[in-house]
């Protein structure tokens, strides 16, 4: 179950970062917890409603400047609770990046959580 887990959070994520799903509110917001935060590789903290805002004109949010992720892993932390960490790139600007999945009564994984981090490089 943990690797299933872990496996549908990296889908979810996966699904996050598609430019068809980042330019769509209605389809992003699928994939927010109700309390989701964030603070982004700038340092600015984000809330759900702010985010879904902002999303659409954000990096990555066009099939030319696609978001490059690269080391993703998972971990279950416990039933229905998975942190992802990986690396990204978009419009050459590196980060490091981690978020924390929730699974919801109803079966469907959103993301709590998500940081990201300046980095020169994703090693």
């Amino acid at each position: 179950m943990e690797n299933e887990d872990v496996d549908q959070a990296i889908a979810a994520e996966l699904r996050l970062l598609d430019p068809d799903v980042r330019v769509s509110p209605s389809l992003a917001s699928e994939l927010l917890h109700p309390d989701f935060t964030e603070v982004g590789r700038s340092g600015r903290r984000w809330d759900r409603a702010s985010i879904l805002s902002a999303l659409p004109t954000m990096a990555g949010s066009t099939h030319q400047g696609r978001v490059q992720v690269s080391g993703m892993t998972g971990r279950a932390l416990a039933p229905g609770v998975v942190h992802l960490a990986y690396a990204t790139q978009v419009e050459g600007v590196r980060a490091w990046r981690s978020s924390v999945w929730l699974r919801g009564g109803d079966g469907a994984w959103r993301v709590l959580y998500h940081q990201g981090t300046p980095t020169r490089a994703c090693e």
